[in-house]
């Protein structure tokens, strides 16, 4: 598609020309206009930035800094160092391997930094790993967790968005069964499938009604030459685009034909939020194929950890032993991906956890991206979180 891409890039400058008459009528705004969606549509979008040079703590703000603090093949965690304050409680935020960068978490970083030291699993583009690296399984994901929390080291807390719900508690549970001093101090859960046998939304019936074995076939591709993957099976961004679009087409497309109209109108005001929101949901990743089957499989089909059969490299995984590892799990009314009750189910899957180490959050009138994104999320969510991590954070009792 790039020729045809290039080409539409060339008439969109062409109409827009302040030296050809054509740029002043309204069919030639439209054609402009038509020109540039089609482009932005086609356009290969790069990892974006977290962007994130200050945070407000108290009544100043202060520099904050990235660094690299850990690495491996598929992931590296990065931390935001914020200068001149005290870094506060650790926080790992795992970010979910599902398809978008872990950029998209940009606004959940921002809440949460002020008050404490934040680390995030900065997932790679499997494109961009070496067939070399040997390939990345669900089992992996669990090991790369625990070995975060051993580098991390005690009195840790973490918070998992949407899918790492189900391997953070995993190896929160592989933890507290081995007394391991590194186990999380508390643990947040955010819009994840740990049982969705409840309230099932379209992508869990989706995944129930295809098997495995068509995943394998329709959507399995290997990583063309010309990047360093190459020969890599994987699970390509765009094809996991079409099906972040597919879900909630009218309201994409009524988002688009509002762009293209406030294009038309040179309203490049009203264009700042769209185009924003439209380039960070546009760049995607692919995913190593042997983690995104074995995630369909184990967990929204078989269901393996709220049947209480979760393995991990032949291991038995039993949240219900976890005693002092403080839960809290949050859920958006109106999620259309884990629904109400899904991550809720985590409560009952901790049996033996104290009534005082448990907290639950429904957020009314919003979303899945709500959860951890936008105004409800700054003003009521995250507020929420940081209480319950001050109190309990210090000794386990």
């Amino acid at each position: 598609m790039t020729p045809f891409r290039l080409a539409t890039g060339a008439t969109k400058l062409l109409y827009r020309h302040p030296l050809n008459p054509a740029a002043y009528t309204q069919g030639g705004r439209a054609l402009a206009a038509a020109c540039e969606l089609m482009e932005g549509a086609l356009r290969a979008y790069g990892k974006p930035a977290f962007g994130i040079d200050s945070v407000r703590v108290g009544n100043r703000r202060v520099a904050v800094t990235e660094e690299v603090t850990w690495h491996r093949p598929f992931c590296q965690l990065k931390r935001f160092v914020k200068a001149g304050v005290p870094a506060g409680p650790k926080l790992l935020i795992v970010a979910p391997l599902s398809g978008h960068y872990a950029t998209l978490l940009r606004d959940t970083v921002r809440a949460m930094a002020p008050g404490h030291d934040v680390h995030i699993t900065d997932w790679h583009d499997a494109r961009d790993v070496a067939l070399a690296e040997g390939p990345f399984h669900l089992d992996d994901y669990v090991d790369y967790l625990l070995d975060m929390l051993r580098h991390l080291g005690p009195e840790t807390h973490v918070m998992a968005v949407c899918q790492p719900s189900v391997p953070m508690l995993a190896a929160s549970a592989l933890l507290a069964a081995a007394d391991d001093p590194v186990r999380p101090r508390t643990m947040t859960l955010m819009g994840g499938p740990v049982d969705t046998r409840i309230n099932p939304t379209m992508p869990n019936l989706y995944a129930e009604n295809h098997s495995r074995d068509s995943f394998e076939r329709t959507v399995i591709q290997r990583v063309p030459a010309g990047n360093i993957g190459a020969g890599r099976r994987v699970y390509p961004g765009f094809l996991q685009l079409s099906g972040f679009l597919s879900m909630n087409l009218d309201r994409h497309v009524d988002a688009h034909l509002e762009i293209f109209n406030q294009l038309v109108k040179g309203d490049g005001d009203g264009l700042k939020a769209h185009r924003a929101f439209y380039d960070e949901y546009q760049a995607v990743m692919d995913l190593p194929a042997d983690y995104f089957l074995e995630t369909v499989e184990r967990v929204f089909q078989n269901k393996d950890l709220a049947h209480g059969r979760y393995r991990h490299r032949g291991e038995a995984v039993r949240p219900e032993v976890i005693r002092d590892i403080a839960l809290m799990t949050v859920e958006g009314e109106k999620d259309d991906i884990s629904a109400v009750g899904q991550t809720a189910a985590a409560q009952t899957l901790c049996a033996a956890l104290p009534s005082d180490l448990r907290a639950h959050h429904v957020q009314p009138g919003v979303g899945h991206y709500g959860v951890f994104n936008g105004r409800r999320w700054r003003g009521e969510i995250a507020p929420r979180i940081a209480a319950f991590i001050e109190r309990h954070s210090g000794p386990r009792a």
